[in-house]
């Protein structure tokens, strides 16, 4: 066991991203199940559905799983209280001040991780008492850090800043990354691109197929006015990519974001329209799989791989 494993009591260092319109019940229980720690992504759930989510996901594993809840969320202390209500004893936070919640977590028994993009926010998380921090990198999908700063940099800085446990996420989604990410100090990862594009994900079979038909430069960080956030580019993307290029305000960007535009591609399956958020690691995607079988490959991998290394002359001359 290793500190992440032991942290959530599981067999392998891999979290579930808790991405919105994609991680339902179905992926974190699939994910549990495997040997991992899935996460509901209640960024995109009115409260009645992530109660019915926790419900469901309660009865199709008795493994550890926990809630992704971004703070920036409207119905924070209503998501909360379904939290507790359910007795679900990990959450990973994002997206806002891990202060106002951790202690609170905290004293309810709750293992709290939280999601930042650089130094300063990990330390103010560390300082806020959470139990792991998750340093995410410039090559995630969805919402990112405004930094641009790239996993591969990230991870290495925050490992020098903290001693409390890390997780690495962005740009990983094999056993090859997986191995890079913790030569560089962290102590597991974070998965999202890879499990979107599984069985289990409830994204739009529409939206898993624009996932593995993605090559190299096919995404780009968007909307840096707003919430940065990676997106698959399409005809929406051109128009924010015009529209920012003429120099719109935020209420503008705002206006043509619109609501439900996420929901619209990922969910509802609109490839033109839609917001289709995904990382960089969509390049090397190529099929949709059981997420059993992403778990065996990508702990596969990371086997051969540390195999290969240990066996590897470095003397150089």
């Amino acid at each position: 066991m290793n500190k992440i494993t032991s942290l959530f009591n599981i067999k392998y260092p891999i979290i579930q991203g808790g991405m919105i319109w994609c991680s339902g019940w179905e992926l974190a229980s699939a994910v549990s199940n495997a040997g991992g720690l899935g996460l509901i992504g209640s960024g995109s759930m009115y409260p009645d559905v992530l109660d019915e989510h926790i419900r469901k996901c309660k009865a199709a594993t008795d493994k550890p799983f926990g809630v992704n809840l971004p703070l920036i969320y409207p119905q924070t202390d209503d998501h909360i209280e379904v939290i507790l209500r359910h007795g679900v004893k990990i959450v990973f936070t994002s997206a806002g001040n891990p202060m106002k919640y951790t202690s609170y977590f905290k004293k309810q028994g709750i293992t709290v991780a939280h999601v930042i993009a650089n130094k300063k926010f990990a330390l103010k998380a560390v300082e806020a008492g959470v139990d792991a921090i998750v340093a995410e990198g410039f090559e995630a999908g969805g919402h990112n850090g405004i930094e641009e700063t790239t996993t591969m940099v990230l991870v290495p800085v925050i490992r020098e800043a903290i001693d409390i446990p890390l997780i690495a996420a962005g740009g990983i989604g094999s056993g090859q990354a997986m191995f890079a990410a913790m030569a560089l100090g962290s102590d597991g990862v974070q998965i999202g691109s890879r499990f979107a594009a599984s069985e289990e994900s409830s994204a739009h079979p529409n939206f898993k197929k624009a996932i593995i038909e993605a090559r190299d430069g096919d995404t780009k960080l968007s909307l840096k006015q707003l919430i940065p956030v990676r997106l698959i580019k399409n005809d929406f993307y051109k128009k924010v990519e015009e529209a920012e290029k003429k120099g719109a305000s935020k209420e503008e960007l705002s206006k043509l974001l619109g609501r439900g535009r996420a929901r619209l591609g990922m969910f509802d399956g609109d490839l033109t329209e839609g917001e289709l958020e995904i990382g960089q690691v969509a390049s090397m995607i190529r099929s949709i799989k059981p997420v059993s079988e992403i778990i065996r490959d990508i702990i596969r991998e990371f086997h051969l791989t540390t195999r290969k290394m240990c066996n590897t002359d470095f003397s150089f001359q």
